[in-house]
């Protein structure tokens, strides 16, 4: 199924978008290449049932075969289909709701081995709460994350994503092959959710295949397969380009309490693996680009909405975008962002004394400041900023683009007499001097750094780089590894701003007889 273009609502809520007979046989034809010879067959949202009438062809093993979808329609179709193909005697298609279905008893009337295969909706549960979809899981947050990541959206899914993770707990032990077309991010969450949980699967691979040809979506993704067993298994993926392709890519696997995105580049640097690390803070976060980022004209800025207004600086700081981060337009800022707080909760209602022009531009603009769908609003001050504190306006920074589809680090200072700050698509260290910033720059520019981070990145991943992947990298052996002065990274982790390890490194004295 495929997102992007315009289509109905009816299209988006149930993933309408059914997989060629060409991609199904295909799908089938790969699967035969492995051997398979499944006694059953489920599609567990098999719409006219491509899927499932080419794995009835392609495998004359299968005495049973399972179908299901929620249009009567599709049902009625896929039916006419399997009786004109002489399928009927052996296999059944259901009209429901796959997320409401007692799964669990209709799996064990099928015989081993199984096979599961399908093609189901590439739409999130956030999106189909918009539409006021029914055809959704009752639980959204179904893998339970707490509090903060709940609320800012760690708990959105695709309901592809659902449908595996489900299935591959469901079939922990049976001989199954799990056979499903969906983006290759849900792909890898499936993988981590069964190495996690220490499902049995093995022999999993991801072939690439052309989602735009296929289904009109600019969204890297793949057929994912993977056996179950009642046996071990193992953690690792081979990467395939495309259904066609002999030779694999990279291999991801699980190691080390995370996905890696290359199991052998990681083999080779994982010992630049640690603790001694800097946080990586992200940029501020505003969701008002409109009204929060403006442009100097004359003495006087001009906002997103076109009007130009008279606001004091007491809270205008020069911005950069990741784009151009990415970029490295970074000496000479465009934009300005109002930035209303200098810590997360502090009171907004000052800035009516202290700067009254900006506190009336901010009410003149209320409207669009109060609509702002992150709930992260809604118990804070009103015309409150995320991703604000110290950090934020050290005097240098290290900073990179968590977007762009190549890494590299820039050393950021002040313009106009104001530190530079960035929006929340960007990574930043912060640092104290001109000197600390560029030789941290420098040492993360080495090609063993981009080899490290290269074996934790996923690039076609809709934000490669993250905090998370930066604060991988343990500095200090970095440096050993490069022969970089070991003191200079030393003095980073132990005076930086925003170390993690600041007070922990002085209290085991690893510094003793440095000043």
């Amino acid at each position: 199924m495929s997102s992007g273009g315009k289509r109905s609502k009816k299209t988006i809520e149930f993933g309408d978008f059914q997989t060629p007979m060409g991609l199904a046989r295909s799908v089938c034809q790969v699967l035969a290449t492995r051997g398979l010879s499944p006694a059953s067959v489920v599609e567990p949202t098999c719409g006219v049932g491509n899927l499932l009438v080419a794995a009835l062809e392609g495998f004359p093993t299968i005495g049973n075969a399972l179908g299901v979808d929620i249009n009567p329609s599709y049902v009625r179709r896929a039916e006419a289909t399997i009786a004109e193909k002489q399928f009927a005697g052996k296999t059944r298609v259901l009209c429901g709701n796959s997320f409401e279905l007692d799964w669990p008893s209709l799996l064990r009337e099928l015989p081993d081995p199984l096979l599961v295969i399908g093609n189901p909706p590439w739409v999130t549960n956030a999106r189909l709460s918009t539409l006021g979809s029914g055809n959704l899981p009752q639980k959204s947050n179904f893998y339970r994350r707490p509090g903060l990541d709940a609320i800012t959206g760690k708990a959105n899914f695709d309901i592809s994503e659902w449908l595996l993770v489900r299935f591959l707990d469901w079939l922990n032990g049976r001989r199954t092959v799990l056979a499903m077309l969906c983006k290759a991010a849900v792909a890898r969450k499936a993988l981590s959710h069964a190495w996690k949980r220490e499902i049995a699967v093995k022999n999993s691979a991801m072939y690439m295949i052309d989602a735009e040809k296929s289904f009109g979506a600019c969204v890297e993704a793949c057929l994912l397969v993977c056996e179950l067993s009642p046996c071990s298994g193992n953690q690792d993926a081979r990467v395939f380009s495309s259904l066609r392709s002999k030779e694999e890519g990279a291999v991801l696997g699980y190691r080390d309490g995370r996905v890696i995105a290359d199991v052998r580049g990681y083999e080779r640097c994982k010992h630049l693996r640690g603790s001694r690390s800097l946080r990586w803070r992200s940029g501020i976060k505003h969701d008002c680009s409109k009204v929060m980022e403006l442009t100097r004209e004359g003495g006087k800025y001009r906002n997103g909405l076109g009007e130009l207004v008279d606001l004091e600086e007491t809270h205008l700081y020069p911005m950069l975008k990741g784009t151009e981060v990415a970029k490295g337009l970074v000496h000479a800022p465009k934009r300005w962002m109002l930035v209303t707080q200098q810590s997360i909760g502090q009171e907004t209602r000052s800035i009516e004394t202290t700067a009254p022009k900006t506190w009336r531009y901010l009410q003149s603009h209320a409207d669009r400041l109060d609509r702002r769908g992150s709930s992260v609003y809604r118990t804070q001050p009103r015309f409150s900023v995320f991703g604000v504190g110290d950090y934020t306006f050290a005097p240098w920074k290290v900073a990179t683009s968590g977007f762009c589809k190549e890494l590299d680090f820039v050393a950021l200072g002040t313009f106009a007499g104001k530190p530079i700050v960035l929006d929340d698509t960007c990574y930043f260290v912060p640092c104290s001097t001109r000197e600390d910033a560029e030789y941290l720059a420098s040492l993360l520019k080495s090609p063993t750094t981009r080899e490290f981070f290269a074996s934790f990145i996923f690039w076609e991943a809709k934000r490669p780089i993250t905090a998370d992947i930066l604060s991988q990298l343990d500095l200090v052996a970095l440096a050993a590894e490069v022969g970089a002065e070991v003191r200079c990274v030393e003095k980073l982790l132990r005076w930086s701003p925003d170390s993690h390890l600041g007070d922990c490194l002085k209290q085991q004295e690893l510094f003793a007889g440095h000043p």
